[in-house]
């Protein structure tokens, strides 16, 4: 797509490496693609006429509402938090797609860019429709973790034993999260 670059590493546009347990999120693909269509439809409303910049402004906020949900939720501390932040991020979504369909049907969007920007918000879609399902198996079985152990390098920090970290903790970069049965 351009623009983010190869974030599998954790390594984010100019080359810094911060990774923790609360900005797991940025490794989410749904995220990435989430930055990648609020760049796309910054770039496609940008250029609105004056009588049209309140539309412009409501179709960059309810794309830029997508990717900060998914990292809201992600950095909450319950399985019941985080799936209403991917539910909000959905309902964004949907304010997005509508927007731009509407612009496109009064000719304010071109039809090449209108393909452009829904394709990308399909892939989104489905891709959190399919996180949402995911989690909410894992809630319904009971089978959610309090926290889930990624393995990265933590030389930037020294080992843990020097720092007094829980073992476990040290290479753990998705936050704790809690299941929690009162719903």
């Amino acid at each position: 797509m351009g623009g983010l670059g190869d974030w599998s590493n954790g390594v984010m546009g100019d080359g810094a490496l911060r990774r923790n347990r609360n900005r797991g999120y940025q490794q989410l693909i749904v995220w990435q693609d989430a930055i990648e269509l609020y760049v796309l439809v910054s770039k496609a409303f940008q250029g609105f006429s004056y009588e049209l910049k309140r539309i412009a402004s409501q179709e960059i906020a309810s794309a830029d509402s997508v990717h900060r949900n998914i990292a809201e939720g992600y950095c909450r501390r319950s399985i019941k938090e985080y799936l209403n932040f991917l539910n909000i991020a959905l309902g964004s979504l949907g304010e997005t797609v509508s927007g731009f369909i509407a612009c496109r049907r009064a000719d304010q969007l071109t039809a090449e860019r209108k393909e452009e920007l829904d394709r990308l918000a399909f892939k989104l879609e489905n891709g959190l429709l399919r996180l949402v399902e995911s989690l909410e198996r894992k809630r319904d079985a009971g089978d959610w973790t309090d926290r889930l152990v990624v393995k990265e390098s933590n030389a930037i920090y020294g080992s843990a034993e020097s720092m007094n970290l829980d073992p476990l903790l040290q290479d753990s970069i998705t936050p704790s999260l809690h299941y929690s049965t009162a719903w």
